[in-house]
């Protein structure tokens, strides 16, 4: 079992809105990088991503141009999951929120990856115990919940199912304070700490806006003016994506059999629709076609 001092190679699977975070933020503190994504095109978008990241870093004088420069560095980019964890001291898989797709994912980086490496997922809800039936030791499997956009936001939810060792748990609480995040540690249950209150939160201020009660903006600002939030639920969403928000309140739902995290019609209407948040341009505000 790796300790945190001893990682320092990482494979990141799944280039996409955290995957391309996690990797920045490892590669960061000097760890070389291995970053996946299904085609060369995926991955080379998020390669691009954390470029403009880091180029946004410079322009701000928040990172030198040499260290940006080291950073990037550190990265290689693949489209094979056994490349990618050859030689891997942890892996984290950062996929969308799909049993299947992360079973199928860790199925490969089992084989591929040495015995010593720690296996994590970045689910933000799904369970930790069944994803790890997918390999071969348990023990050496757990849940780094990273938040977006990951090289801004400090928590890090550490998610141990019933047979994560304490030795995997305790490098990995190591490891995310390594990165310069706090790490908070939670027992393996749906939707964990932050997924089970933002998402509450986040069905009843659509359910909100669906029976006219106030406008998005007006609901956003009573939660960051009156409770302090740094964002209201509803740009949060448009943020994260209304797709992955309703997966996960789906799933929630069916598996607490609680009516607080059954979905709004309009969140329904809004994804079949196309308007996802932020990555369509269009949500609950308009974010201009970015």
């Amino acid at each position: 079992m790796s300790e945190t001092n001893d990682v320092r190679r990482v494979a990141v699977l799944g280039a996409g809105t955290m995957g391309h975070g996690i990797a920045q933020v490892c590669a960061g503190i000097g760890c070389s990088v291995a970053l996946y994504d299904i085609d060369e095109a995926a991955v080379r978008k998020g390669l691009e991503r954390i470029r403009a990241n880091l180029d946004k870093g410079v322009e701000l004088g928040k990172v030198a141009a040499d260290e940006r420069d080291a950073v990037l560095e550190r990265i290689v980019t693949t489209s094979s999951v056994a490349d990618a964890v050859t030689g891997a001291d942890l892996v984290v898989e950062a996929a969308p929120e799909s049993f299947e797709l992360k079973e199928t994912i860790f199925g490969e980086a089992d084989a591929g990856a040495p015995d010593h490496a720690i296996l994590a997922t970045n689910t933000s809800s799904l369970s930790i115990e069944k994803i790890a039936r997918a390999v071969s030791d348990p023990a050496r499997f757990i849940g780094l919940h990273f938040f977006n956009p990951v090289h801004i936001m400090k928590l890090v939810e550490v998610v141990w199912g019933p047979d994560t060792s304490d030795a995997t748990r305790l490098a990995a609480v190591a490891f995310v304070r390594r990165l310069g995040k706090e790490p908070v540690v939670v027992k393996d249950s749906p939707g964990f700490a932050s997924s089970r209150l933002g998402i509450v939160l986040g069905m009843e201020a659509i359910r909100m806006v669906e029976e006219g009660v106030a406008a998005p903006e007006d609901i956003d600002r009573a939660m960051e003016l009156g409770y302090r939030h740094p964002m209201g639920p509803l740009k949060l969403t448009d943020l994260v994506g209304l797709d992955v928000r309703l997966g996960i309140a789906e799933y929630l739902h069916n598996t607490l059999a609680s009516e607080a995290f059954r979905p709004p019609e309009l969140l329904r209407r809004m994804v079949a629709a196309g308007k996802l948040g932020k990555k369509s341009g269009q949500g609950f505000y308009d974010w201009g076609g970015s």
